[in-house]
């Protein structure tokens, strides 16, 4: 289901999986319809990663932050740029080892052939063990078009953005957290979060795994926290919550027994 303040389609998570495992899809492609989806970062974020920035135990990486201007500080011969981390799962741990192969460093999406003659690139944007040059934007929104298109019609098919929103719908219609949400899409503000999330699951200040409803004990009054937030602060799994006290008819905590989660 799209968010309400964007045309651009969410597809299902069903469709994405049928779209990896085709047997005409190669596995760049694959590696990058999963990588987007998963980790819903933006088509030029991915584009600009290299091979020693992935923490493969890890499955993260950075990229460049949206909207990062250059800083060129002295004594550097290159422009440094802030920036975000991505996490991905399981399905793009399992393409990524094969996709790098023998490489050590360099672009991580390449193009299939060497760069032409006429072609000025940097050195950033070639991969030195395999000579290829990196992937342009241009060319990763021709390759979801091309397996998806309706009729063999160029232009009918996918774009790169969709899996994005697509992950990013997903993770709202599951009734992800607030936080877990601005993590993984990396909005720098919570009404644009909530404008991304799916508008038939809006977001929660916590998960509703871990929030029921609180309880009072009937004798005296007493009874555990709710699990809740307190002060907007997720109450960490397995240790212990500070007792309610019942003032006037309202569960009140203790201001010395306030929790704040880590």
């Amino acid at each position: 289901m799209p968010d309400s303040g964007s045309d651009t389609p969410a597809r299902s998570k069903t469709a994405i999986v049928r779209l990896v495992v085709r047997r005409d899809v190669g596995l760049r492609e694959k590696v990058t319809y999963r990588m987007l989806y998963e980790t819903c970062a933006r088509a030029d974020e991915l584009l600009g990663v290299n091979i020693e920035d992935l923490n493969l135990s890890g499955r993260q990486c950075p990229v460049k932050a949206k909207g990062a201007r250059a800083v060129r500080r002295q004594g550097q011969a290159r422009e440094d740029y802030a920036t975000e981390t991505v996490y991905w799962d399981a399905g793009t741990a399992r393409l990524l080892p094969r996709l790098i192969g023998e490489r050590t460093r360099g672009p991580l999406l390449v193009t299939h052939r060497r760069p032409g003659p006429g072609k000025t690139l940097t050195p950033r944007d070639v991969c030195p063990d395999a000579g290829m040059a990196r992937l342009s934007y241009g060319q990763l929104r021709a390759l979801p078009d091309r397996h998806t298109c309706i009729g063999g019609e160029e232009g009918t098919g996918w774009g790169p953005h969709e899996f994005r929103v697509s992950g990013l719908t997903r993770l709202g219609e599951q009734g992800a957290s607030l936080l877990l949400f601005m993590a993984k899409s990396r909005h720098k503000s919570v009404s644009a979060a909530r404008r991304t999330s799916s508008p038939a699951r809006p977001l929660s200040p916590t998960s509703p795994a871990s929030s029921p409803p609180a309880t009072a004990a009937a004798d005296g009054g007493h009874g555990e926290a709710p699990d809740r937030a307190v002060r907007g602060f997720a109450v960490p799994i397995g240790l212990k919550r500070p007792a309610l006290r019942v003032t006037g008819g309202r569960r009140r905590l203790p201001r010395d027994e306030w929790w704040c989660g880590a």
